[in-house]
């Protein structure tokens, strides 16, 4: 792997915090389906099923995160934006000019492949955010996870915001704004994510910048909602309109007020970084991008391989002695390449977990449109904004709720993961029972349940280490679209199609449009929540070693086994 530059100093690691949070909200751009489905089905002539796959073409794409883990160690975060930026440009292009009859009779393979190479760019712009930044911030990784993929949960809503408000509910005008819009705001990002030279130890000020970013991201996302519903409810001025989404630009930007603080307010307290920059007389050094958590190189003894190996010295016969070198294999805690994994039972047990947790909660997300029409809601765009909120919310929640458990209790994230699977168990008999106005409570519980199960993020870097974490975490993310096929396009696709044709009509209307495929994700999400109480049990004594002192333990690889 090539060396590549690290910044030095406590203030660039913000600042590309900063800008990760511009790329995070594009990074969320698959989350626009919903808003442009109903017309891919009136526009182009599409049934349910055909929409649904369409739906499953955008979780293929944006969870196809293999090649950008692998290449986040082979290249600077700048080249994995380009090349996110390229596949955003062109994928969304071709739905933009077929959607909008400038160019007729596409394909529907076509519009499928373009569907995928379009989300692939969340793949792109994500892995570079979270991978830069979990190795800027390797202390906080918990905290920083849970925010940065919340702010892909949010990221609905602020379409859902721009799509009512500047862009007049126009599915036209939205794809051309992601086919634009996108490309621009990471250009402009570009520069600031990089790699820096991360604390070595436990900064005081962190955990309250964290707090910050954590609380201007709640105020943001109650405002996305409040705006949305407000927009629906009233016929606003234009003026009034502009001033709205300018307020929410004015809080995506608020994170750079912690870099500012830092420049007037110095602290006298320099961080190990800062102490590095002054003893060596320079502004940046080089050193490998790939940084071990779990290593002795977080404690100044980088390892310049992929593998740790072992000297063992053998006995020695007369005056010469033999050298052998073997090659030892990981512990839990420690770093992991993608074919040792595979290997290991709480590896799969994550998977599937993920899999019937994720794959369930998409289930609803993608059908989202199809499920307000069902129930008599005309216009979905508020059900999109409360998934997207509380979406946001079990993201966020997930993260602070598991880190404080993980350091007082040494609990591991994923027994919250099977708690949200439980909820989901009654969030999804929830929506079959049909209720009157139940929808908006079982929408907001279904989103917070599959919020919860980006905890699996975190916790693969703490059971597999960070070395290639841009590998591993994109092959748990291989869930989604899996899920997504199995549940939304096999089952709830072939359900609502079969009720429409028994209606004759090809809009199914009623309860029963999705009754059958709800029952089943609860039974789903009732075995996820096996698997993760077995996972939990199972890697309990892993997090009482990790966390005994109160904070993750970077551990010296050693030579047992």
């Amino acid at each position: 792997m090539p060396k590549l530059v690290e910044k030095t100093g406590s203030r660039p690691p913000w600042v590309g915090l900063a800008a990760a949070i511009w790329v995070q909200m594009a990074a969320g751009n698959a989350s626009t389906f919903p808003l442009y489905s109903a017309a891919l089905k009136s526009v182009l002539g599409f049934n349910q099923e055909q929409v649904t796959i369409l739906g499953v073409a955008g979780e293929l794409g944006g969870n196809m995160g293999l090649l950008p883990g692998y290449t986040s160690n082979l290249l600077p975060p700048w080249a994995m934006l380009l090349i996110g930026i390229s596949s955003c440009f062109l994928g969304y292009g071709v739905l933009w000019l077929s959607l909008g009859q400038i160019v007729h009779d596409l394909p529907f393979w076509l519009l499928f492949i373009a569907l995928v190479i379009a989300t692939n760019s969340c793949s792109w712009f994500m892995t570079t955010s979270l991978v830069t930044n979990m190795r800027n911030f390797p202390m906080s990784r918990g905290p920083l996870a849970g925010l940065l993929k919340a702010l892909i949960g949010i990221s609905g809503a602020a379409y859902a915001v721009l799509f009512s408000m500047l862009l007049h509910h126009s599915a036209s005008n939205l794809l051309l704004f992601l086919t634009v819009g996108i490309p621009v705001l990471c250009l402009a990002s570009m520069y600031f994510i990089r790699p820096c030279v991360p604390a070595t130890g436990e900064d005081p000020s962190e955990p309250v910048y964290f707090a910050f970013l954590l609380g201007t991201s709640i105020l943001l996302a109650a405002y996305l909602v409040v705006t949305t519903v407000v927009s629906e409810v009233y016929s606003l001025p234009s003026a009034l309109r502009y001033v709205l989404v300018a307020v929410m630009v004015l809080f995506l930007f608020s994170p750079l007020a912690i870099p500012i603080k830092m420049t007037l307010f110095r602290s006298n307290v320099k961080s190990s970084s800062d102490n590095l920059a002054k003893e060596e007389g320079e502004s940046t050094q080089e050193e490998p991008l790939l940084i071990s958590s779990t290593s002795d190189s977080n404690l100044g003894s980088l390892l310049k391989g992929d593998d740790v190996l072992d000297m063992d010295i053998l006995l020695a016969e007369g005056e010469s002695g033999i050298l052998k070198e073997k090659k030892r294999k990981p512990r839990r805690g420690e770093d992991f390449k993608v074919g040792q994994v595979f290997v290991k039972a709480d590896f799969w047990l994550l998977w599937f977990a993920y899999l019937l947790g994720m794959g369930s909660g998409v289930t609803v997300s993608n059908n989202l449109a199809q499920i307000g029409f069902a129930y008599g809601i005309k216009d979905t765009t508020i059900l999109v904004c409360i998934f997207s909120f509380f979406n946001f919310t079990g993201r966020l929640a997930s993260g602070a709720l598991s880190e404080h458990f993980v350091k007082s209790r040494m609990l591991p994230r994923t027994l919250w993961m099977g708690a949200s699977q439980l909820v989901m168990v009654f969030t999804f008999l929830l929506f079959a029972m049909a209720i009157d106005h139940t929808i908006y409570v079982a929408t907001a519980l279904a989103g917070i349940g599959m919020g919860f199960q980006l905890l699996s993020i975190a916790t693969i870097s703490e059971l597999f280490g960070l070395r290639h974490f841009g590998v591993n975490f994109n092959v748990i993310l291989l869930a989604n679209p899996i899920g997504a096929s199995l549940f939304s396009a096999l089952l709830a696709g072939y359900i609502y199609d079969k009720e429409a044709e028994k209606q004759g009509n090809p809009t199914c209307i009623g309860p029963d449009c999705f009754r059958v495929t709800f029952l089943v994700l609860a039974g789903v999400c009732g075995l996820g929540t096996l698997l993760t109480v077995i996972l939990t049990v199972r890697i309990r004594p892993v997090y009482q070693a990790l966390y005994a002192s109160g904070s993750f333990k970077l551990q010296p690889q050693s030579a047992g086994h």
